[in-house]
């Protein structure tokens, strides 16, 4: 069985609890966490997707994420998740939700901010490579290098709205 998820209205409500797998195939609307790592100087984490992933293999992200579990809040998801992908204990600070309907399958993702270490234990499962990349720098890349499309999204909403403008 695959982990559950919750399947969630236009509005962000509860629906009732579907496996995610069932979620992706059939379209439905469920929750994604993800975090935008940035370190004391202000450069933002880019990451690889792993080769193996079945969403989106050997794509980038600025992002580290997934699904959140039932009952799960974003923030403790964009927590967990961090802890999980690059083994880091961090606060995050939520930012925004963006409802996104393209890529594998509609989501609502909450996006969060978090402060990380440059050295890290990335998951080898889930990261083939990571880097940091100033924020001119990541905007040079977005559009050239294969990014997962609500990462891409999420990432233009960010620094459109001057949450990527100071080293945090």
């Amino acid at each position: 069985m695959s982990e559950l998820v919750e399947h969630v209205d236009e509005y962000d409500r509860v629906l009732r609890i579907v496996e995610r797998d069932e979620a992706v195939r059939e379209n439905w609307l469920h929750r994604i966490a993800a975090t935008i790592c940035r370190d004391r100087e202000g450069r933002i984490l880019v990451l690889r997707r792993a080769g193996t992933l079945s969403r989106f293999p050997g794509y980038y992200d600025a992002m580290v994420g997934g699904a959140v579990d039932v009952g799960e809040s974003y923030e403790k998801a964009a927590v967990r998740e961090l802890a999980e992908e690059l083994g880091v204990r961090v606060p995050v600070r939520f930012l925004f939700k963006l409802l996104y309907r393209e890529g594998a399958s509609p989501i609502w993702l909450g996006v969060h901010e978090a402060v990380v270490p440059q050295t890290l234990a990335p998951d080898p499962g889930e990261i083939d490579w990571q880097g940091w990349l100033t924020v001119a720098e990541l905007r040079e890349v977005v559009d050239r290098w294969c990014f997962v499309p609500g990462g891409r999204e999420a990432l233009r909403r960010y620094l459109e709205s001057g949450f990527g403008s100071g080293a945090g």
